[in-house]
């Protein structure tokens, strides 16, 4: 039978399990695309380190024993912090195909979802410790799962979270995709996240040929060289106004690397950002 892998940096709260299998960080599901979009919704239980996160609108904080629920189609800035230099985490994804086939079999509905928050925080309830606790017995040596007791597990953890949080249902069984919204204020909200061109096109309701066609109507530019230069001005804002860090400052802005933030700061401005950098750190001395 096919197995799934479930671990990959640091795991469960839980010596015994940590003893038995050397299990560091474990998930059950699809991999997780490491943009800053939720592509699928998934379920995050935090044993150590600490994570903030940024949606666009609001900053969350999630603390070792604390789990939520991350929802898909929302954009999202992830940052961890580690504890005595260890990150335990779970993650269970829930995507689309394995909750249709869960709503077809308990027969759940949704009635319209209640937030619009990415990140909704799960109430504290001893069963979701005890689920944790539960997945040991089904990995090997080599900190795998099988599919079968994989989606075992998932549903089994779906039960708990609809049975303790009734109006996941509304979130988690909505399926229908974004709708056409108000390109010019998304953009200039959420230029930060850093998406490949498609994913802003489908928040905001557009095809990719239609995006590009209403963007440029909207902005006399392409995507890609607005964005470029919206990133930059802001980073520039950053260390000029706020003294912020050019290791910090690439990221927030949306830059993939800070090589390619380099090039193209001092393509823009004449001059590297560790420049401006510097001179800044001169007129407070």
């Amino acid at each position: 039978m096919p197995e799934r892998k479930i671990c990959d940096d640091n795991n469960l709260n839980l010596q015994m399990l940590m003893k038995a299998n050397k299990i560091t960080s474990c998930y059950i599901g699809p991999q997780i695309s490491p943009e800053q979009f939720i592509a699928e919704h998934f379920f995050l239980y935090l044993a150590k380190g600490t994570i903030h996160a940024y949606d666009g609108n609001k900053n969350y904080t999630l603390k070792p024993g604390e789990c939520c629920i991350a929802r898909k189609n929302h954009l999202a800035r992830y940052n961890k912090e580690k504890e005595n230099d260890q990150f335990e985490k779970v993650i269970v994804i829930f995507e689309e195909v394995f909750l249709k086939e869960y709503q077809r079999k308990h027969g759940v509905k949704a009635s319209g979802h209640t937030s619009n928050e990415a990140f909704i925080r799960i109430s504290e309830n001893e069963l979701v410790p005890n689920f944790i606790q539960s997945l040991l017995p089904y990995y090997n040596n080599n900190g795998r799962i099988k599919d079968s007791f994989a989606d075992i597990k998932r549903e089994e953890l779906l039960l708990i979270l609809l049975q303790a949080n009734p109006a996941l249902t509304n979130i988690l069984f909505d399926f229908g995709i974004p709708e056409k919204i108000d390109l010019e204020a998304f953009m200039n909200h959420n230029f930060r996240f850093n998406v490949a061109i498609q994913r802003f096109a489908y928040l905001t309701g557009r095809s990719l040929t239609s995006f590009k066609r209403d963007f440029e109507k909207i902005f006399n530019d392409t995507p890609s060289r607005w964005l470029v230069q919206k990133r930059l001005q802001e980073a520039h804002f950053l260390m000029d106004k706020k003294g912020h860090k050019v290791s910090d400052v690439y990221l927030e802005c949306g830059f993939e690397d800070l090589s390619h933030f380099s090039f193209a700061f001092k393509k823009r401005f004449g001059f590297a950002p560790t420049q401006l950098s510097d001179q800044k750190k001169k007129s407070r001395v």
